[in-house]
């Protein structure tokens, strides 16, 4: 089969790779009609490969439709149309039973002491070839694909696989009070969800911050105050003046560790890029820093008592935390990997809904075949064409 494959910082190929097979009764084979490309693919992209080896099959954004099972998968079968979550969880540890597929502790990658397995990702989440590719193998699918009906679009329901959990998972662990505000940091196709999500469920004054011209007129087409980074020396005054002189009552950072603005975090990842695997690994493992910008903002701009809502990706081991900042304003802070199959209940009356509340089948900015997947990423890396969101369809 046809599959992108990583071999280095800003070298991704479409390779011919060995077709997958049911290596375990709980596998599944999965014939991809459409597969995203993430901003955490961006991570690997550039930063973290020294967790990862030449050959690796990246994607974690995928549905399709099922061409084999395993002897113990009973939930779907041949012929069914599914959408694959990022995460591989099994649906009955005690992880699981809580809602924290994330944290799933059959699928713990213990080596690293990470949580749930993910698709398409690194050594730090158990290197399971991805779902950029004709074919995936599903593992633990006896619980972890979503069956989705024949007829609308792909459009309508790839998302599931990540974007649509990641947000309603932010906006919830955002926890915005009654007639409160919210305020969104990158707009993204995380945080610009976050924005549609929010005003979904009622949220009655939803800001956001980029420098993106075209992410910024998007989320302004829908009623958020969205707001120019370069055009105010003090932003922090100017979101107060917007929210009752005390700042939003809740931030989400949707940036994470590709902030702009962070000149030693950006060094640091781009040394340790540098560095033979094992030396790169134990660094990044113990003295990694990050791009901390859109995190140190986020914990200026949110009112004093309110909350931060994590859903942009960390992985600096040793990043500071201004934490007299975060004692002295008594900030909440949640964070952490969508626990997808735990939100799947909320959100599919709305991808299933006719007039598509959340604008998903407009989503997207870019469909194209898999043998256009290299071009694809280095323009949704530097953010040139437009591109905001990429399908891919083998």
């Amino acid at each position: 089969m046809r599959a992108l494959t990583w071999h280095g910082v800003h070298d991704v190929r479409v390779d011919t790779v060995p077709d997958p097979r049911i290596e375990h009764p709980t596998d599944a084979i999965v014939r991809v009609t459409s597969s995203g490309i993430c901003g955490s693919d961006l991570h690997l992209y550039e930063v973290l490969g020294a967790f990862i080896d030449a050959g690796d099959i990246l994607g974690h954004e995928p549905m399709g439709i099922v061409e084999e099972v395993g002897s113990e998968v009973r939930q779907i079968a041949p012929g069914d149309r599914v959408v694959i979550p990022f995460n591989v969880s099994c649906g009955h540890c005690l992880m699981c039973g809580d809602g924290l597929q994330s944290q799933c502790e059959t699928t713990q990658t213990r080596e690293y002491g990470t949580g749930a397995a993910l698709l398409g990702y690194t050594k730090l989440y158990g290197q399971v070839p991805g779902g950029q590719a004709e074919f995936l193998r599903v593992p633990q699918a006896q619980y972890g694909p979503i069956k989705v009906p024949e007829g609308p679009p792909d459009d309508r329901f790839v998302y599931l696989s990540d974007v649509l959990p990641t947000a309603w998972q932010a906006v919830e662990y955002a926890d915005v009070p009654p007639g409160g505000s919210l305020l969104v940091l990158g707009l993204g196709p995380i945080g610009e969800m976050c924005t549609r999500i929010a005003q979904q469920r009622g949220v009655e004054q939803v800001l956001a911050i980029d420098l993106v011209p075209e992410r910024l007129a998007r989320a302004r087409g829908h009623g958020v105050q969205a707001i120019d980074l370069r055009d105010h020396d003090d932003l922090p005054g100017y979101v107060r003046e917007l929210t009752d002189g005390r700042g939003p009552d809740s931030v989400i950072d949707a940036v994470g560790m590709e902030a702009h603005g962070s000149p030693v975090g950006k060094l640091a990842h781009r040394l340790t890029a540098l560095l033979p695997d094992v030396a790169a690994q134990k660094l990044m493992q113990t003295a990694g820093v990050d791009r901390l910008a859109a995190l140190h903002m986020a914990i200026e701009l949110v009112r004093r008592g309110g909350t931060l809502s994590l859903s942009g990706v960390y992985g600096g081991a040793a990043s500071p935390m201004p934490l007299l900042q975060l004692f002295d304003k008594q900030i909440t802070i949640r964070q952490g990997q969508a626990n997808v199959k735990r939100w799947i209940d909320d959100l599919l009356p709305l991808v299933g809904d006719d007039a598509d509340p959340l604008g998903v089948e407009q989503f997207a900015t870019h469909r194209v075949p898999l043998d256009d997947a290299p071009h694809a990423y280095e323009i949704f890396q530097k953010k040139q064409d437009g591109a905001f969101k990429v399908l891919l369809q083998p």
